[in-house]
C-alpha cells in the first residue's frame, strides 16, 4: 500500500476513495477521540508508505470560496503554535493541483474540538495564521506516522457564509467534489515517495556581481528614500524583485517613466551610453549597480572601437545585458550561433573583434569563435575571456554532479540566462535537468524513481530558495544532503561610489 487516506466521515471517505490500488481509504470517524482512537489502531498495522488526511475544513479568513483545497504546510494550535513537524510536501501538492486547474491555498490548519461557528469564533482561530479550521487534523497527526503526511482539507464553509450540513448545501457539495478531484494528485505525491540522497553543487545562488546589485537597492532606499526607481529588473530573478518592490523599489521597463529629478538605479545587466545621457539630461540621482564584468565589456567595446577595429558581440538577442552593449556603436552585429557568421558583413576582415556576453555557456563561445576564426582568421577577441567567473563556477559545477545525478533541479527564473545555460550544460552532460522558480515548480514525475537528486541555482537566485527545493524533497522522505564544491569563491565588488 503506497498511500493511506485518513477521512473522518462516510461522505469525504467515498469522495477519496477512487478505486485505486495503490491507495487506502479509512473512515476514522468525526471529532478529536474518534480520530485518535482510529490513528492509533491503524498505526499498530502495516506501516503505509505516505499518510494524507483529507475532509472538508471551515474556512477562517474571509476571501477562501467553498471548493478551494487547503493544503496544510503546518498544524498549529488555537494560539498559534505548531504542533509536530512541518508538512514539507505541501508545495509539491500544492503544486500537482494547480496543473490540474484546481484552486488551491496552502498555510495552516489547526483543529477545534467542536464545529466552529460565528465570525467571532472564526476570527479568534484565524488569529493563530490558519487558513481553515477542522476537528480531526492534529488528533491524526498527534504521534508521528514515520512515513510521509499530507493535508489536504477542502473549504465547505466561510465566515460570509456558513452551512449546517455538509451532504445536503451547495458549498459542502463543492466541498466533497474538490476531494473527490484531489485525490489523483494525492496518488501522484504518494508514488514519488522513497528515501533519496541531494547532491547540491557548489558553488551555486548568488554571486559577488548579484550581492553587489542587490545591496545597492537597498542602500540607495536607505539613501534616497522611497521610492527607488529601478531600470528593468535589479537581476533576473522573481524573488529579489519581489522582494525590493516591497522595501520601495519602483521597477520600471525605460527611463521616461521615472519622474525628473528622482534617484534611479541602472541594473546589473549594464545600460547603453544614450541611456546614461538621457539620465544625465534629466538631472536623474543615477547609482550604477552594473556588474563589474560587464563594465569590462562595455570597456572592450571602446577600446577595440579606438583602434579602428569593426565590433561584433556573441550574445542573445532581447536579453538586457546584450541591449546595453549593443548600444555601445551603430554597427555591432550580434552573432547568436555559428550560422550568423556565415551572414556577417565585414568592412576590413583584417580588422574585425570580438567581445561576449557574459552569461554564456563557454561551449557555445567556443562554438561561435572557432566559426569566425575560420572565415576571419585574424579576428581577435578580449585578452581574458569575457564569460564571468561565476557562470564558469556554476557550470563546472552542475557539469561536476552530472554523472552521479538521476535528475538535477536548477532553480531560477525563466528570464535568467546564465540559469538557462546551467540546464543546457548538465542536459549536454546526459542528465534529466528542469528549470524552476522554487520548490513550489517541482513536479512530482520529475523524482519518480530517482535516487539522487541534484540541485543547484542560477547566480541571481537567492540560497534561501535551495533550502526550500530541498526541504521540499524531504517532504517526500528521508534525505541525505551531500555538497559537492568544485571551487571556493572569494570574490568581492566594492558597492557604488552613490551608496558607499
Amino acid at each position: 500500500m503506497r498511500l493511506l487516506t485518513l477521512a473522518p466521515l462516510r461522505l469525504e471517505a467515498r469522495a477519496m476513495n477512487v478505486g485505486d490500488p495503490r491507495g487506502r481509504v479509512v473512515r476514522t470517524g468525526a471529532g478529536p477521540r474518534r480520530a485518535a482512537a482510529a490513528a492509533a489502531a491503524l498505526r499498530a498495522g502495516p506501516a503505509p508508505a505516505a499518510v494524507a488526511v483529507a475532509g472538508v475544513a471551515g474556512a477562517l479568513v474571509p476571501g477562501i470560496p467553498a471548493g478551494t483545497r487547503i493544503v496544510g504546510d503546518r498544524v498549529v494550535s488555537a494560539d498559534g503554535t505548531p504542533l509536530g513537524e512541518p508538512l514539507l510536501s505541501a508545495p509539491l501538492i500544492a503544486a500537482a493541483l494547480r496543473r490540474r486547474g484546481l484552486p488551491v491555498r496552502v498555510g495552516p490548519v489547526v483543529s477545534a474540538d467542536r464545529i466552529v461557528r460565528g465570525v467571532v469564533a472564526r476570527a479568534r482561530l484565524a488569529a493563530s495564521g490558519a487558513l481553515a479550521v477542522d476537528m480531526e487534523t492534529a488528533a491524526l497527526l498527534a504521534e508521528p506516522w514515520g512515513c510521509p503526511v499530507a493535508v489536504v482539507r477542502a473549504v465547505a464553509d466561510t465566515p460570509e457564509r456558513e452551512i449546517r450540513s455538509v451532504a445536503t448545501l451547495a458549498g459542502g457539495r463543492r466541498a466533497l467534489a474538490a476531494l473527490r478531484a484531489a485525490a489523483p494528485a494525492l496518488l501522484e505525491w504518494a508514488s514519488a515517495v522513497g528515501q533519496r540522497t541531494v547532491v547540491l553543487a557548489g558553488p551555486r545562488s548568488f554571486c559577488a556581481g548579484v550581492e553587489r546589485a542587490i545591496e545597492t537597492v537597498e542602500r540607495a532606499i536607505d539613501q534616497f528614500g522611497t521610492p527607488v526607481y529601478v531600470r528593468r529588473q535589479i537581476v533576473h530573478n522573481r524573488h529579489v524583485v519581489e522582494d525590493l518592490q516591497a522595501r520601495g523599489a519602483v521597477f520600471v521597463r525605460e527611463l521616461e517613466e521615472v519622474p525628473d529629478g528622482a534617484a534611479v538605479v541602472f541594473s546589473a545587466h549594464g545600460v547603453a551610453p544614450a541611456v546614461r545621457d538621457d539620465a544625465a539630461r534629466r538631472g536623474l540621482q543615477v547609482v550604477d549597480a552594473t556588474c563589474p564584468l560587464v563594465s569590462k565589456v562595455h570597456h572592450e567595446v571602446r577600446r577595440f572601437r579606438q583602434r579602428g577595429y569593426q565590433v561584433v558581440l556573441i550574445g542573445h538577442p532581447d536579453h538586457d545585458e546584450t541591449a546595453g552593449t549593443l548600444g555601445e556603436a551603430d554597427d555591432i552585429a550580434l552573432l547568436s550561433g555559428p550560422g550568423d557568421v556565415e551572414r556577417l558583413h565585414v568592412d576590413d576582415p583584417d580588422r574585425l573583434a570580438y567581445v561576449t556576453q557574459t552569461t554564456l555557456a563557454p561551449a557555445d563561445v567556443t562554438e561561435v569563435v572557432g566559426a569566425l576564426r575560420r572565415r576571419f582568421p585574424k579576428v581577435i577577441g578580449p585578452n581574458a575571456a569575457d564569460v564571468c567567473y561565476a557562470t564558469q563556477n556554476r557550470q563546472d559545477a552542475i557539469v561536476a554532479i552530472a554523472g552521479d545525478c538521476d535528475v538535477i533541479l536548477v532553480v531560477g527564473s525563466a528570464n535568467s540566462s546564465n540559469t538557462a545555460r546551467l540546464v543546457e550544460v548538465a542536459t549536454r552532460a546526459g542528465c534529466r535537468t528542469f528549470m524552476l522558480d522554487d520548490d513550489a515548480g517541482i513536479q512530482l514525475e520529475w523524482l519518480r524513481g530517482a535516487k539522487t537528486v541534484g540541485v543547484t541555482a542560477g547566480a541571481s537566485a537567492p540560497p534561501v530558495l535551495v533550502d526550500r527545493v530541498v526541504d521540499a524533497v524531504r517532504g517526500l522522505g528521508p534525505v541525505e544532503v551531500v555538497e559537492k564544491p568544485v571551487r571556493v569563491e572569494t570574490v568581492n565588488f566594492p558597492l557604488p561610489m552613490e551608496v558607499r
